[in-house]
């Protein structure tokens, strides 16, 4: 709470006859009440030296480099256009400090932040408020908060929804983007957090998504997700749910959100997929790290964070962090999740599997065995396919490979391409094709490859020359006796004689 000069007055003339009634009324000494104060013993000499009382005086600002009216302008035009942005895409003064920069301003970045701070004063944007600093041992805690950033796509503006990691005592960030805040994605965050940082800290501190904390009670018992805790009990990691609505109580990746909004997501970053978002957001945490501790001046982040490395918990195996449920498998080969459908072997259309959703991919399992896996699609109402899973049912339906969609863009081998294209010319084609899938089905397309790379070197495209170079390809080879024996060596090479044959062709006629 900030005071008037009146009030400010008054204040300093109750601290000057405290003090000079400890001295000269009680008999402490000058030393003794400069501990217990905080004051210096040259102000309480003042005090007893000058028994009138002292005067306030209101500590002015120092003007240093002024803005001319060119910059002032161009400030304040920035400023009335960020206004009209949402609050998350504003620039901070830094931020208006460069554009300045690259517009030919040459002074310093003080005075630019106290212009947009009055200008924020004057349009009421400014939140600023006072709390209690928060002390945190090395190791002691993380604090973890979601926010949502826009960015670019692969071209299209999409709301991502950003991890923010930070260890309490260093002040180390972290964050990873995802496109939802499911709770395999809570997860998958903290799995990658924990890793980054290499160790594990005694707690986390969070709020109370329905993704972590299922119910609050009255007395603020939390009851934690399962999944949730199992996670937390894998990395023997405290989860300390704050007060509902009371950001402070994690204040400092309160304040990495807005801070790390205007340093790395102002203006709209770009980028082809979120897998090289999240590679550059990884890059420059490291270099964030590189700032001065806010604590500790003469040394940076990453100092800090060295020293707090040593006394984080091992890390250990990481979290297989997926989240289950049991669907079952259509007639067409599809499971669902969220919106999608995504394939399984065709030999479970009609059973139950378990379904194990990642932030990345989508397993199918049966009795612990994996018998699919999908990248994760972020679509809506999509059916994605493996060609390899609907073979089988080809050995009934040959037909199905003109036109089923599972075979819709299927790229094959360049070789197996090739010998499809002759075979569906001709009639019955489908048919020596599928026989040609089941063979890859059953012996693996790297060997029914290379056997459709010599039948086109020898010119030999008929199925039965293909499967006899299969055959050929599965022969064992037979290692070569050892030589311990000695065998007859022949002196004359044996001719072929092709009337010898016909020669015992002859004498079994005439003995029949």
């Amino acid at each position: 709470m900030r005071f008037g000069a009146e009030e400010e007055q008054v204040l300093l003339m109750e601290t000057a006859m405290k003090v000079r009634g400890w001295i000269l009324g009680d008999g402490r000494s000058i030393r003794a009440v400069a501990r217990e104060t905080g004051i210096s013993r040259t102000t309480i000499k003042k005090y007893l030296k000058d028994p009138e009382q002292p005067q306030y005086r209101e500590r002015q600002l120092r003007v240093g480099h002024k803005l001319n009216a060119q910059f002032e302008a161009r400030l304040r035009e920035f400023f009335k256009h960020d206004l009209q942005l949402r609050r998350r895409e504003r620039r901070t003064a830094k931020k208006l400090y460069e554009a300045l920069v690259a517009e030919g301003y040459t002074g310093s970045y003080s005075p630019v932040q106290r212009f947009v701070g009055g200008l924020k004063k004057s349009s009421g944007t400014d939140t600023s408020d006072a709390f209690i600093p928060l002390y945190f041992a090395p190791g002691d805690a993380l604090q973890f908060d979601w926010s949502e950033e826009y960015v670019m796509l692969g071209g299209v503006e999409h709301k991502v929804h950003v991890a923010h990691f930070r260890l309490c005592n260093s002040r180390k960030p972290f964050v990873v983007t995802y496109l939802n805040e499911k709770q395999e994605m809570v997860l998958d965050a903290f799995v990658r957090a924990l890793a980054f940082f290499g160790g594990v800290p005694r707690r986390v501190i969070i709020d109370n998504p329905k993704t972590m904390v299922t119910y609050v009670s009255r007395s603020k018992d939390r009851i934690f997700h399962p999944r949730f805790l199992a996670l937390m009990n894998h990395y023997v990691l405290t989860p300390v749910a704050c007060t509902p609505a009371s950001g402070w109580e994690k204040g400092q990746v309160e304040n990495q959100v807005q801070f790390l909004r205007g340093e790395l997501f102002t203006p709209r970053l770009a980028f082809d997929d979120l897998d090289a978002l999240n590679a550059w957001l990884r890059l420059r945490c490291e270099e964030l790290a590189n700032r001065r501790h806010p604590d500790q001046q003469d040394r940076t982040i990453a100092d800090v964070f060295a020293d707090e490395k040593i006394v984080l918990r091992p890390l250990g195996r990481p979290f297989d962090g997926y989240v289950e449920k049991a669907v079952r498998v259509r007639s067409t080969c599809l499971v669902q999740y969220d919106s999608n459908r995504y394939s399984v072997p065709s030999e479970h259309a009609g059973r139950h599997v378990s379904l194990r959703a990642y932030a990345d991919r989508i397993v199918a399992v049966v009795c612990n065995e994996v018998i699919a896996e999908h990248k994760r699609r972020f679509t809506r109402n999509i059916s994605y396919f493996e060609p390899w899973h609907y073979v089988p049912l080809l050995d009934r339906k040959p037909g199905a490979l003109r036109d089923g969609a599972p075979f819709v863009g299927w790229e094959l081998p360049k070789a197996m391409e090739q010998i499809k294209d002759h075979y569906m010319r001709g009639c019955g084609g489908d048919r020596e094709f599928v026989d040609l899938l089941l063979l890859a089905l059953e012996h693996g397309i790297d060997v029914v490859e290379t056997a459709c790379d010599m039948a086109l070197e020898q010119h030999t495209l008929r199925l039965p020359a293909i499967i006899n170079l299969v055959n050929q390809l599965l022969e064992p080879t037979i290692p070569p006796l050892e030589d311990t024996h000695t065998y007859p060596q022949l002196t004359l090479r044996p001719e072929a004689d092709c009337k010898r044959y016909e020669a015992l062709c002859d004498a079994g006629k005439a003995a029949a």
